[in-house]
């Protein structure tokens, strides 16, 4: 039997014993305010990357109840009662969601996407959107971090072998482009992404042939456009480059080469061979063969290796790419903001697990001399910034810390994506998406980039936020 996935039933039961309440207790329409943030930037970095909208998108427009869904959550549940699965039957998402644009840099604390919508609704898309924003927007900030660290060097996604299934393998090669990788290995993004996908040859390729030589002529023969050999299967340096070079050269020769040609290195000590294999290439008059690495790669090890002067002009990421292999879980939460117009907020005994509450927006602050971002600061809807007013911000925690900024500009980072339950946001390109994040790290200081301990950005609350907070605070004690 052929599995067939049902989104409208990727959540966790506890949304459905939730929502039964909410509905014989009268609540379903009761308008509901939720936040998706996080309350850590991953890989111990200094920001995130947003990613995954248009999935939601794509989920809550094809949020739906089919008549064989109801039925088995009654025969399962007969908790459930009939005027819930009658409630289902009926679904339809009527709300709003606010969010920010794919490629966007952010920061914990401030809402990715903002739902108000009845409390049902509100409630019983909360797990897909997690589950679609968090794996996303952390591979998509995995890979931004590598192809920083590559420095205008190539770097490929090279991972669904590793994935954890071929869905996280699928959207997780979207979000690596996002993140800025050239392309990705996976032949089932070519349609979603508008890109061919890439890749080179195994070893079993070669072993397969009597000789390495032999295997090298087949596949140059047959691929004139994506002539990239793998020369470590043997001897790097003592075989595998030397065969490279005499099959290149008769190919380039008898025009037999039509594409960009190059090797690949998958072992050993890739500082090294990668140096003398340039070499070898340079002086065998092949300064146009580029060399790609691969052999479980990272941003750290891409750093290290360009320190030590590896010549490498690709790089094929795969299992620490595509699996975060860091940083499993990015941690974004889902939390009630508001309920029926009024605030509210989570209390913990640990200060930064304290939500904020209310219908908030998110201002970025830039620099009109540089155009550089300066703070972010979380307000009320309600609220408006005038720009010709020196603006005032301090920490929501150390108040004490306080910075009044002058010849500034501000941009609202939320952007409407459903009103009244119908899509208002045109979907961009893939290569839009990711063109915003160039153009976002281009605002962001190298302090807030950097791969170890980078400068923490500031998201500060406006005082009416932090008024309300502190009321709300004081009111739970």
């Amino acid at each position: 039997m052929q599995f067939e996935r049902k989104l409208q039933l990727a959540t966790d039961l506890y949304q459905m014993s939730m929502g039964n309440v909410y509905v014989e207790d009268g609540k379903q329409d009761e308008m509901a305010v939720f936040d998706v943030f996080i309350r850590n930037n991953p890989f111990s970095g200094g920001y995130t990357v947003a990613a995954g909208l248009e999935q939601v998108i794509e989920y809550i427009e094809g949020l739906a109840f089919e008549e064989e869904d109801v039925r088995l959550l009654k025969k399962n549940h007969p908790e459930f009662s009939d005027k819930f699965i009658s409630y289902l039957r009926n679904f339809k998402f009527t709300g709003e969601l606010y969010a920010l644009p794919e490629g966007t840099i952010f920061f914990p604390f401030e809402p990715i996407i903002r739902v108000k919508a009845p409390l049902v609704q509100a409630q019983l898309v909360e797990t897909t959107i997690l589950s679609i924003i968090n794996h996303q927007t952390l591979i998509a900030t995995k890979a931004s971090r590598i192809v920083e660290e590559a420095r205008g060097g190539a770097v490929m996604e090279f991972g669904l072998r590793r994935a954890h299934g071929t869905e996280a393998g699928y959207f997780g090669a979207r979000a690596a482009v996002i993140g800025g990788c050239v392309g990705t290995s996976v032949v089932e993004t070519e349609a979603m992404l508008d890109r061919p996908s890439m890749g080179t040859m195994s070893h079993s390729f070669i072993l397969s042939y009597d000789t390495e030589l032999e295997a090298f002529e087949k596949f140059v023969k047959y691929n004139p456009q994506n002539a990239t050999l793998l020369v470590d299967t043997y001897n790097t340096l003592e075989q595998g480059v030397p065969n490279a070079i005499k099959v290149f050269k008769k190919a380039l020769a008898e025009g037999g080469i039509t594409g960009k040609y190059g090797i690949r290195i998958d072992s050993g000590d890739l500082a090294y061979l990668t140096a003398e294999a340039r070499k070898l290439l340079d002086a065998a008059g092949l300064q146009d063969a580029a060399i790609c690495a691969s052999s479980d790669l990272d941003e750290y090890l891409i750093k290290d290796l360009k320190l030590q002067g590896a010549k490498i002009d690709s790089w094929g990421i795969g299992t620490k790419l595509i699996t975060a292999y860091d940083c499993p879980a990015l941690g974004g939460v889902y939390k009630l903001a508001e309920i029926d117009g009024k605030p509210k907020l989570k209390v913990s005994n640990d200060p930064w697990k304290i939500t904020n509450p209310g219908y908030k927006k998110i201002y970025r602050i830039y620099g009109k001399s540089n155009n550089m971002a300066l703070a972010d600061l979380m307000t009320l809807d309600s609220e408006t910034i005038d720009e010709s007013q020196p603006l005032t911000i301090f920490h929501p925690m150390h108040t004490w810390k306080k910075r009044t900024i002058t010849d500034y500009y501000v941009k609202e980072l939320l952007v409407p994506v459903f009103v009244d339950g119908k899509c208002v946001y045109e979907k961009p390109a893939i290569r839009e998406i990711h063109g915003r994040l160039v153009q976002e790290k281009q605002t962001l200081w190298p302090a807030f980039k950097r791969m170890v301990n980078p400068h923490v950005y500031h998201v500060d609350l406006s005082q009416p936020l932090w008024d309300m907070k502190q009321q709300l605070l004081s009111e739970a004690e």
